[in-house]
């Protein structure tokens, strides 16, 4: 199935039926976007009503990961904290302050309700970003310059259903929920995506690619499965 990337949701699948009429843009399944469309109308649309719908699918893709659950003196990340504070002021913020997340909770509001938690996900979301540029990129450059893998750029995203994908072309999409992971189970999210750009499919010979670079892959994989890629 076609694919196109967006710097902010990742890799948007495309589907297009005879019985569509217009554009539309929902939450697959799996928890990506993907995009249905007429036979023959251009991807130049998918991207216009991506760029003008951004705030409708953030809420969309908010509603469908509701299940988080935030409590104070959390780590967030590898390197920040949530800090509760309770405020006589109406209004509930989140802020950043070095690297605590701090929470102005108003004395109206529950810290899990949930147009507190789409406040505080919209912080953790940028504190995460700022680690996982920090830390991703060099991290990836290691391991590809270590086992031999080249590739052409990164890409962070935070609305994929997947912890990261590798593009035909060499780009390689990382989760920015990765930096909830340890960090064994971000080298092997790294490893699998790098063994991508030599097999781009989930053979035998891709599998033997990845365990070259991490001998314990098959317990990654099955750690990975009990976390969830959502933010």
């Amino acid at each position: 199935m076609p694919t196109i990337v967006d710097e902010e949701f990742g890799e948007i699948t495309l589907r297009r039926s005879a019985r569509a009429s217009y554009v539309r843009i929902r939450v697959a399944p799996d928890g990506r976007l993907r995009a249905s469309l007429p036979l023959y109308a251009p991807i130049f649309l998918v991207k216009r009503l991506l760029k003008s719908s951004r705030t409708e699918l953030r809420a969309m893709l908010a509603e469908q990961h509701s299940d988080m659950i935030f409590e104070h003196g959390m780590t967030i990340g590898k390197s920040h904290s949530l800090i509760v504070r309770p405020t006589t002021v109406k209004a509930t913020t989140a802020t950043r302050h070095g690297q605590q997340i701090i929470v102005s909770l108003s004395d109206q509001a529950q810290l899990n309700d949930p147009d507190t938690v789409r406040i505080v996900r919209d912080t953790v979301i940028d504190a995460l970003r700022i680690e996982a540029k920090s830390y991703l990129p060099k991290r990836l450059a290691f391991l590809a310059e270590k086992f031999g893998y080249t590739y052409e750029r990164v890409r962070f995203s935070h609305a994929s259903g997947r912890w990261g994908s590798c593009s035909s072309s060499g780009t390689i999409s990382l989760n920015i929920a990765l930096m909830k992971l340890p960090f064994e189970l971000i080298d092997y999210v790294l490893i699998h995506e790098l063994s991508h750009t030599v097999q781009m499919n989930h053979s035998d010979s891709f599998w033997s690619q990845v365990e070259k670079g991490d001998p314990k892959y098959r317990t990654h994989r099955r750690a990975l499965k009990n976390e969830n890629p959502s933010i």
